[in-house]
């Protein structure tokens, strides 16, 4: 299953309307949300979103454009990486 799951984490300084712009983005590629948790820091917002794209019919690579993108026009950092991916990398 996790060859169809997404990790997305989102940074940047807090302001009205991040969840809400990143699960739209999220929404139009049909990627159905499985978990988030979200926390701010000292006024920095962090949130770690967990997404199966089983059911979109855009790309793992269209979907983390497409995110990267929002994120520029957003002023915040966004990464996305295959589940899989980030945990053979958090392993020991």
């Amino acid at each position: 299953m996790s060859d169809k799951q997404i990790i997305v984490t989102v940074s940047g300084v807090d302001k009205v309307g991040i969840v809400a712009r990143v699960t739209a983005e999220l929404a139009k590629f049909e990627v159905n949300i499985e978990d988030i948790k979200q926390t701010l820091m000292q006024g920095h917002f962090v949130m770690f979103l967990l997404g199966n794209i089983e059911n979109s019919k855009s790309s793992f690579t269209e979907i983390k454009d497409g995110l990267t993108n929002l994120g520029k026009e957003m002023g915040m950092e966004i990464w996305v990486q295959r589940k899989e991916i980030f945990d053979n990398m958090h392993q020991i």
